[in-house]
């Protein structure tokens, strides 16, 4: 059986679900995105997802398709119509459709589209094994566009090593994954990640986590790091929307620790998603 979509308005089977080919999401990556962690058939973070996706919007002067109250709507009605207890909600809105002109369009109906992914979220983390590529991504990485082939060609330079994914490095310094956060645990237990700027994508799951680590009383240091102090670390671990805390094993073929996942990415996911199943709605 084929999922439930939603598309501009309407609940359609995927076969029907059709866009635009003047839609400027096809043409010019002018659209934004969020994807939300749906637990026991409820959705989790959505409040947080809501601010970003309403931040990235205004960067590229697009109003919401609808309202907050709507969107929750469609969120779970697509949980219910397509019976999904574990996996995510894709969500997307494009500028809409015009003839092709670099210029903003006037006028125009916005393009929304939401579909389900299932996928097991709870399952123990094995751990992944990544290697360092050049970040050759736009300036803006903080706005969270579909304009997402510079972190594809990335994760399949990973996947042409034999490996999981990739750490996007720029100015000898580490940015973040091909779809998530990084971190990495000093051999004095402190937790380092990137600092927030234009660099890197505001994670809603990374403020979760750091929050519950803060909670935690585990130091914290939010600053750029390089791949030679990430392979010496303790630890090192991703965090991501639909991989929650997920450890890396492997970094640059240098063996992180003991090899194992380690004990602070192991605590924090059990933590976060029971606190996110606590905040689900």
């Amino acid at each position: 059986m084929s999922r439930t979509v939603y598309l501009n308005g309407a609940y359609v089977p995927e076969e029907e679900a059709m866009v635009s080919v003047f839609d400027r999401g096809f043409l010019f990556a002018d659209g934004i995105y969020e994807v939300t962690a749906v637990l026991d058939g409820k959705i989790c973070e959505f409040e947080g997802h809501v601010k970003r996706l309403e931040r990235s919007l205004g960067v590229l002067d697009m109003p919401m398709p609808v309202d907050k109250d709507e969107l929750l709507e469609i969120h779970r009605e697509l949980v219910k119509r397509n019976n999904l207890d574990q996996g995510a909600i894709y969500l997307q809105v494009t500028r809409g459709a015009a003839d092709r002109d670099f210029v903003y369009p006037k006028n125009v109906k916005q393009t929304l589209v939401l579909f389900t992914q299932a996928k097991t979220l709870t399952d123990d983390k094995a751990g992944i094994k990544v290697i360092a590529a050049p970040d050759i991504r736009w300036g803006r990485r903080d706005v969270k566009t579909v304009q997402l082939l510079a972190p594809s060609m990335c994760k399949m330079m990973a996947k042409a090593a034999g490996k999981d994914d990739a750490w996007m490095v720029e100015d000898g310094f580490v940015t973040e994954g091909s779809s998530n956060n990084a971190y990495i645990v000093t051999k004095e237990g402190k937790i380092v990640t990137r600092n927030l700027s234009n660099s890197i994508l505001h994670g809603i799951t990374r403020s979760s986590v750091l929050r519950i680590a803060a909670e935690m009383d585990m130091e914290i240091e939010e600053r750029a790091f390089t791949i030679a102090e990430a392979q010496d670390a303790a630890e090192a671990f991703i965090t991501a929307a639909t991989t929650f805390v997920c450890p890396v094993l492997e970094i640059d073929g240098a063996t992180i620790g003991d090899g194992k996942p380690g004990p602070v990415a192991t605590r924090l996911n059990t933590v976060y998603i029971e606190e996110a199943r606590k905040g689900a709605i």
